[in-house]
């Protein structure tokens, strides 16, 4: 078994609509899951980056949200195009994307590139 040296935790949690957290499952977390793992493949990143569909993780009201370890970068991922940017810069550049970190969660100073 490869050890993976990224994974992505995608919320899919799903709670009833009239909920007032709201649910990352009805903003669409299953598409941006499923975009996850092709971005991987089309990235040649099948047994170094692992997309994973992960319960609540607290975060719905601003969600769908994404965590990825082993750095603990928290973004909120709202579009199909979210996923290729947090692909292309995060997991292979090691770049954070600013724009789509969730409030009060801390960032690392530097990531260690994926690819060298």
């Amino acid at each position: 078994m490869p050890a993976f040296k990224r994974h992505i935790f995608v919320c899919t949690n799903q709670r009833s609509p009239e909920d007032p957290r709201g649910s990352c499952s009805n903003r669409g977390s299953e598409s941006l899951h499923a975009r996850f793992k092709q971005e991987a493949k089309r990235l040649n990143l099948k047994n170094i980056v692992r997309a994973n569909k992960a319960g609540c993780l607290d975060h719905c009201e601003l969600g769908p949200s994404v965590v990825i370890y082993p750095e603990g970068v928290w973004y909120s991922v709202k579009s199909e195009g979210d996923v290729t940017e947090i692909m292309e810069r995060h997991i292979l550049k090691g770049e954070v994307v600013t724009r789509l970190l969730m409030p009060d969660h801390p960032v690392p100073v530097k990531l260690p590139p994926l690819i060298s």
